[in-house]
């Protein structure tokens, strides 16, 4: 079985708060991207229950026990029988870029076990078993725009559709630590009510009220992220920002964008789909 988990962006992005675990209260919207890896899924028979991972594409470093998708069938097997099972990730989608490729990966496979396997795990618990695997993991569960609070976690419905607008992703070559990004945000309540900007306002007009909190450190630290955002303004996008954490840039286009970067950056663009 052939699986293509997408990656996201953060259309506004504000830290409110900072619990006395570590984590932090925020709220964005998410929306997905139809920039995909690919995910192959195979049963193995006559062998012990457990996992085998193969890759390419772009590298992961690591040991097999770290990866997310070994965490993905290990907590699955807690609760439920599991088959012996192999995969291979064809890595496409970059990482430390703000686009939760390995939340993606983790969330396709645990649907696509839930669902094949006949699990029988109510979206409740899908969620609850993918937020321990990463904080923006749930959202791929249903991979729709959804407003998500907590620590990215509790979602709520939000009418929005940018399926009219060509949608540029440019991934500077960058790896963006979280942990970091985290540590140098001072959280604050928004000044304006990011939910009902993104609903009521044209996306012409975000950039006079939306902000992602994680810009301003992640700027001084890497200031040709942030030339790149204002690369996208000067080429007309109507609202430009880096997603997540960083380091990916995003614009929204109302008309095909004519992207002119260095060769070792990556670039993807949604094209419209009315």
């Amino acid at each position: 079985m052939l699986l293509f988990p997408n990656c996201k962006i953060n259309i506004g992005l504000n830290i409110t708060q900072k619990y006395p675990n570590g984590y932090h209260a925020l709220e964005t919207v998410f929306y997905p991207i139809d920039w995909t890896d690919i995910l192959e899924v195979n049963e193995k028979t006559n062998q012990p229950a457990t996992l085998t991972i193969n890759q390419s594409g772009i590298k992961i470093d690591g040991k097999t026990e770290d990866n997310i998708l070994y965490k993905a069938y290990n907590l699955l097997s807690e609760v439920k029988t599991l088959p012996n099972l192999s995969v291979h990730l064809h890595k496409i989608l970059p990482m430390g870029a703000g686009l939760g490729g390995g939340s993606s990966d983790a969330a396709f496979f645990i649907n696509h076990l839930n669902t094949t396997y006949e699990l029988g795990l109510s979206l409740e618990e899908l969620n609850q078993l993918a937020s321990k695997l990463g904080a923006d993991c749930a959202f791929f569960i249903t991979n729709k725009p959804v407003y998500a609070t907590g620590i990215g976690n509790v979602f709520e419905n939000i009418t929005l559709d940018l399926n009219k607008y060509y949608i540029c992703l440019v991934y500077p070559n960058i790896h963006s630590n979280t942990k970091v990004a985290y540590s140098n945000v001072i959280p604050k309540q928004p000044s304006h009510n990011l939910k009902n900007c993104i609903e009521t306002l044209h996306p012409k007009d975000w950039k006079n009220v939306l902000q992602n909190d994680f810009e301003e450190s992640v700027f001084l630290n890497y200031p040709e992220i942030k030339e790149l955002k204002n690369y996208l303004y000067q080429q007309k996008a109507l609202y430009a920002s880096m997603s997540g954490s960083g380091s990916a840039v995003y614009g929204i286009f109302d008309a095909m964008p004519q992207i002119n970067l260095p060769s070792e950056y990556l670039m993807h663009i949604q094209l419209p789909n009315e």
